[in-house]
């Protein structure tokens, strides 16, 4: 496995710049193929149960445990450790709550009174708000990065910041993220006229 590899070989030392944007690709080429796999099963899916809900959740938990796994050794470089903070951090944060909320909808039957209790769950509202703050860090990762690259901090490496945006896109999910994370999963589901 390309990750293994990778892992073995990058120690405790600060990667180059090019050497963190390469290990970051070779990441990000894996988990963003089991995520598409996981978002494809989850829309063939018809009626959407608690279960269902859970299964997802503990998959998008194993894809974010092994992104996880894969960048704890490594030093980023300092031009871009901030960014890499924020980026993964969140990512862990977000962790703790998807395993709270599988594991609250894990005990959920599949019938209107008990979807509305876990939409109305503190589980729920916690995911909801990690949602949102998770957008937020999308939008504050692109900001910084073009403030990055603004100083000139890429001026001998300028397709840097394209493979870093692309290596965020696929580590945090920002396309994935919901217009209004406030009603994701919310029961019953909005109507079409709302």
């Amino acid at each position: 496995m390309v990750l293994a590899l990778l892992i073995g070989g990058c120690g405790t030392d600060e990667m180059s710049l090019t050497e963190y944007v390469d290990y970051l690709n070779a990441m990000e080429a894996r988990a963003s193929q089991r995520a598409d796999a996981l978002a494809a099963a989850s829309a063939d899916i018809t009626d959407f149960t608690p279960q269902h809900l859970q299964a997802s959740l503990e998959a998008a938990v194993e894809i974010r445990k092994e992104i996880e796994e894969a960048t704890d050794g490594i030093v980023p470089p300092a031009q871009v450790a901030e960014l890499h903070d924020l980026i993964f951090d969140w990512q862990t944060q977000f962790m703790s709550v998807e395993q709270a909320l599988a594991a609250r909808a894990g005990t959920t039957e599949d019938t209107d009174a008990d979807w509305t209790q876990l939409s109305a769950s503190p589980e729920m509202a916690a995911y909801r708000a990690s949602l949102a703050e998770g957008k937020q860090v999308c939008n504050d990762f692109q900001a910084r990065l073009d403030a990055t690259a603004d100083r000139g901090v890429f001026a001998d490496t300028p397709w840097i910041p394209t493979e870093m945006a692309e290596v965020v896109e696929a580590v945090l999910g920002c396309r994935w993220f919901p217009e209004d994370p406030a009603t994701v999963y919310q029961w019953p589901p909005p109507s079409a006229d709302s």
